[in-house]
């Protein structure tokens, strides 16, 4: 879930961006007009050789030589207009430009070189932190099995701000999928506390509602000790959750906090597993009133199959601001496999939102294994 005012800022950057990336050809034309006009009496020998000095502050190595190239040229039509050839200042511009535009041709590919190793580095250590904090779902758990996606909306991105986890335990099979409100690091970190405490507390707490109430305090718990108290936390640090348990009989267990539902594919009919009470997100909670919440519970049968998801999902627009349609989708790819079933979502959400995602997708997908009976009988594992 993105910050309402992160789009907006990113647009900011990118003109203010290209503006500067300007700048180099805006004084080479500024010069053309100085020289070829009544104030050609003014000297513009400095203003060119600024120019590749400019470009290697904002562009790669290609636009530095690209500004020189057109300081040369400007330099050459100039004297030849003004008829200075053989003039000692118009070689010692001449001489002035090759000396600074070699510097700046090397100081911007030193840069580029520096900062390809840094982004390199920052790549493999958020891998690393992928691998720990979203690790692959088993697939095989029980009665179950199981697959997840993970798409970043940024480009180069590897983790954000959703979330997901499998975990088989003495309970039966729990899952969670949630989205922090907000991007960046911070989101990170939420993410991070809300796992942590969903791994450790699923295996020791019987009651699914017990599990859901140690993320929240974990997250609330980190909020205090940072110092994002009171409405700041509630407005800038809540999670939409989901957490689900699915035991040896034919049903799931659901607690939905905030969180779009899951949808339910049976019989070839999607039907989405809304809460018979909505709840708040975690971080949230002086917003629950009421008497306890136990969790809902659904039909889950063998073959059916399950998809937990996230609003990057629901929310992805095409160009024509037309909403996924993820039901459809369910039930288009029906039979295929759970790999194949996440590698067509991924392709047809590229194709809807014209390769442009808006916000980060993460996706599991169930599937409800046949009893063996039904594989002793010949039924599809």
């Amino acid at each position: 879930m993105r910050s309402p005012s992160g789009p907006r800022a990113d647009g900011h950057h990118q003109v203010l961006f290209v503006l500067a990336e300007c700048v180099p050809f805006a004084i080479a034309l500024l010069v053309l007009l100085v020289e070829f006009t009544p104030l050609h009496v003014l000297y513009t020998g400095p203003l060119l050789v600024a120019t590749p000095a400019l470009a290697a502050v904002t562009m790669g190595p290609k636009g530095t030589l690209a500004a020189a190239g057109v300081a040369v040229g400007v330099s050459v039509a100039t004297a030849s207009y003004n008829g200075a050839w053989g003039s000692q200042q118009v070689y010692t511009n001449f001489l002035a430009l090759f000396l600074v535009s070699v510097a700046s041709f090397m100081t911007s590919r030193s840069a580029r070189t520096r900062t390809e190793n840094e982004l390199n580095q920052v790549q493999r250590i958020a891998t690393a932190a992928q691998d720990v904090l979203l690790r692959p779902v088993p697939t095989l758990l029980g009665p179950v099995r199981a697959a997840s996606m993970y798409l970043a909306a940024e480009t180069g991105a590897q983790i954000g701000g959703d979330l997901y986890d499998v975990v088989q335990t003495r309970y039966g099979v729990r899952m969670i999928v949630g989205d922090v409100r907000g991007k960046g690091l911070p989101a990170v970190r939420a993410a991070a506390i809300v796992l942590g405490a969903f791994r450790e507390a699923v295996h020791y707490e019987d009651d699914l509602m017990e599990v859901v109430d140690r993320c929240e305090a974990a997250l609330l718990r980190d909020a205090a000790v940072s110092g994002a108290g009171g409405a700041e936390a509630v407005l800038e640090g809540f999670v939409t959750a989901l957490v689900a348990q699915i035991p040896d009989g034919p049903h799931i267990d659901v607690i939905n906090r905030g969180h779009p539902p899951p949808l339910l594919l049976c019989d070839g009919v999607v039907r989405p597993l809304t809460p018979t009470a909505p709840l708040p997100p975690l971080g949230l909670v002086e917003f629950v009133s009421g008497p306890p919440r136990r969790a809902d519970r659904y039909p889950f049968a063998p073959g059916d199959r399950l998809l937990l998801y996230t609003d990057g999902v629901i929310e992805a627009r095409a160009p024509d601001k037309a909403f996924f349609d993820l039901a459809e989708a369910m039930v288009t790819m029906r039979d295929h496999s759970r790999k194949e079933f996440l590698e067509g979502l991924h392709q047809a959400l590229l194709r809807h939102t014209d390769d442009r995602l808006a916000d980060d997708v993460a996706v599991v997908v169930v599937d409800r294994s046949l009893d063996e009976g039904q594989r002793s009988a010949g039924g599809p594992a």
